[in-house]
Order: C-alpha cells, then structure tokens, then sequence
C-alpha cells in the first residue's frame, strides 16, 4: 500500500485576508450541468475569497475508504480513548494530499486557527490533528484533505456562467453526517426545487 502523507498547513500563506473577503462563510451550490464531474451535487464551504482568488472546502463528499482513524494510523498518531469517529472527506482536487479541519469556532487550541466567524474556522496544521486524537479538539468538525481553488476573477465567471448558487452555511447542514442530504438541503434553504434546476436555469 502507497503511504499516505497529509501535509497540513497555516491558512495564512495562501494570502487571502479578512478585510478582502466576499463570499467568505457562504456556501457554494453546484448546478446541474456544470460540466466539471469533480464537483457535479457538491456543497462548497468558502473560507477564503479575495480579488486575488478564492479556496474553499466541498463539505459532502466523505471518503468510503477513509475515516479518522486510519488518518492517524498513517501519520503516526496514536489513536486514543477518546478519538472521535470523523469522516475524512474529498475537500477539493487542488494539492489532495493537505489536510484541512473545518471546525466549530470553540477550538482556540491552534495559533493558525483561521475563525471565520462566531460558529466556524479552519485550521490546517497537525497539532489540530493531534488534539483531535486526544479528544481535545473542537466539539465539531468536518476534516477534508485536498480544496477547490479558484484564481482571480474565476469563481465570479463561473457564477455568472449559472455554475454555482450562493447560500447561508447553516451550521447544522454542513456538519450534517447525512452527506447525501447536504445539497438538496442547500437549495431547499434559498427555496429552490432541485427537480426544476437545469444548467440553464438563472443564477443567484
């Protein structure tokens, strides 16, 4: 078996900050016929969006193959009496080997935690990992390896495009363990009727 190596990292190097956000905390919603199979039904968390380009973490796409646990037995972690059961997940194809923890905004653990408001942040270092072993982390938490990336100006040209509806991160619908639920749940929350959606269909 081809060893696995999570290369996790501070937020603040992919030069996004908070002053230049615009979608930050929103959930982005694929439309039908977007024409990129990796993110045909995804629910994307943004947590960083700026002139110079956007990241995010698709939030319903779980690994069958991977949980928690075997995360850590991979990177050497010993898995502890109070290892929580976490789905790992398919944040995004950019760099699929860093890992990312989307979390509720109580861990105060890491110096890189990146709070994006007063119910989620994101950290991306292996202290967090660790913590999260020892069942120190945060009460609440998605762990994704890999992102969605977007360059300047090309998240803005594929909604125009009609490819992505814009939401509200309900917190209870991101950290849902009903991955299979999350999208319809997204469009139902801005009163939108997946059965009437085409990748023609207006945009929000």
């Amino acid at each position: 078996m081809t060893a696995l190596v999570v290369l996790l990292f501070p937020i603040h190097v992919l030069g996004m900050t908070d002053a230049q956000t615009t979608l930050v905390g929103k959930l982005l919603v694929a439309m039908p016929g977007m024409g990129d199979p990796r993110f045909e039904h995804s629910v994307v968390y943004i947590s960083a969006h700026s002139e110079d380009g956007a990241m995010g973490l698709i939030v319903n796409k779980a690994n069958a193959a991977l949980d928690l646990k075997a995360l850590l037995g991979h990177l050497d972690i010993p898995i502890g009496a109070f290892t929580p059961q976490v789905a790992v997940h398919f944040g995004g194809p950019v760099e699929p080997s860093r890992g990312f923890l989307l979390h509720s905004a109580d861990y105060v653990g890491d110096p890189d935690t990146l709070r994006i408001d007063d119910r989620f942040a994101v950290t991306a270092t292996v202290d967090a990992i660790k913590d999260l072993s020892r069942g120190l982390g945060p009460k609440t938490s998605l762990l994704a390896l890999g992102y969605a990336g977007w360059a300047a100006g090309q998240l803005e040209a594929e909604i125009r495009a009609n490819g992505w509806l814009i939401c509200e991160a309900e917190f209870d619908l991101v950290f849902s363990p009903d991955n299979g639920a999350k999208w319809a749940a997204a469009l139902a929350s801005i009163g939108v009727d997946p059965t009437l959606l085409s990748g023609q269909a207006g945009r929000a």
